[in-house]
């Protein structure tokens, strides 16, 4: 393959460059994840990519190739007899100034029997990865497919770090510390579904619900062309400091995406916060694992916007047969100790 004459189209700068087609998206990418392109040209390609930023046909061309690579997962057979989508949680960046509460989110789920499979980094690059807390509350890391879906089926949860799950992409993802800045492959691992899409749940790819978080307004309206010109289903929402759960301050618009459509769950809340929660203080694995293990006891109230999470989560995946249910259920369950 000739990376030459890509570079020339995508390398031209925002305004001069031509976005690739779905195809030429898909078999280049296709030779990233093989690691088929060389070193010189795989860091311009990337490099390039996030100048001229990724395309709507670009997006769906390297999630195409993406697609092809992953180690597929069958969705776990749930305990309530209930067919319920399974939550697909990214985790690639880590706490810095306030405690990671991803973990709580999918805490909550799991006493609730909703499957959610987390994927990510076992290291954050100075930050609190998710990995860190969710060792500190038991759930170690599964290191290959079948000790995932065994983990899946047995305690309802897993996290598989990104090697296990996706290795073309573990690579180009270890390229941050080289080029010092994230790539299309940043992007790419939101994107991840690994659930096979043979468990009827309805139109489009793949039978997990992404919870996909964004920093950027720009990447929410690319993210939701995504998923709307696809057919996923996808919660999507402005995430905490990058990591996947709503800010327990002040809500972010939460959205979900299915077959094609979008609808806004939960606006976004704005102006002077009223009343601050009780949050851990200090950020550390060891801190915020004690806080949550001490929040799903009842000691202490779980805050509202994750609560407005869990409710989303609820609905879209099955678990209550309309919003307003999933609201209700959350509200009333999320208070309750875990032996409840």
């Amino acid at each position: 393959m000739n990376f030459a004459p890509i570079l020339k189209e995508i390398g031209r700068g925002e305004r001069g460059a031509r976005d690739l087609s779905f195809e030429e998206a898909r078999k280049l990418f296709g030779a990233m994840l093989d690691g088929g392109v060389p070193d010189l040209e795989l860091g311009a390609l990337l490099i390039a990519l996030r100048f001229k930023t990724e395309s709507l046909s670009e997006l769906l061309g390297f999630h195409a190739a993406l697609d092809q690579r992953i180690v597929q997962l069958k969705s776990p057979q749930a305990s309530t007899g209930r067919r319920l989508r399974p939550i697909v949680i990214p985790s690639y960046n880590g706490a810095r100034r306030q405690a990671n509460l991803m973990p709580l989110l999918v805490m909550l789920l799991k006493r609730m029997a909703v499957p959610v499979l987390v994927h990510g980094v076992l290291e954050s690059e100075g930050r609190v990865a998710a990995a860190y807390v969710f060792r500190e509350l038991g759930v170690l890391p599964q290191a290959n497919s079948r000790q995932a879906q065994e983990a899946l089926q047995r305690d309802g949860v897993a996290f598989v770090p990104i090697g296990a799950l996706a290795p073309g992409l573990s690579n180009l993802l270890a390229l941050r510390g080289r080029l010092g800045v994230r790539s299309s492959a940043h992007t790419l691992a939101k994107l991840i579904d690994p659930f096979s899409a043979d468990n009827s749940f309805g139109a489009g790819q793949g039978g997990g619900l992404r919870m996909v978080s964004v920093t950027h307004p720009a990447y929410a309206d690319k993210m939701r062309d995504f998923f709307i010109e696809s057919g996923s289903a996808a919660l999507l929402m402005r995430g905490t400091e990058g990591e996947a759960f709503a800010n327990p301050k002040r809500r972010p618009q939460i959205e979900y995406i299915r077959d094609g459509a979008s609808t806004v769950l939960f606006e976004a809340e704005h102006g002077t916060i009223k009343n601050l929660p009780a949050l851990p203080d200090e950020c550390d694995a060891r801190t915020t694992a004690q806080w949550i293990r001490e929040t799903l006891d009842g000691a202490h109230p779980i805050p509202l916007p994750i609560i407005n999470q869990l409710a989303c989560c609820l609905f879209a995946s099955g678990y209550a047969d309309d919003f307003t249910q999933a609201k209700a259920i959350a509200a009333v369950k999320a208070r309750l100790p875990l032996a409840a």
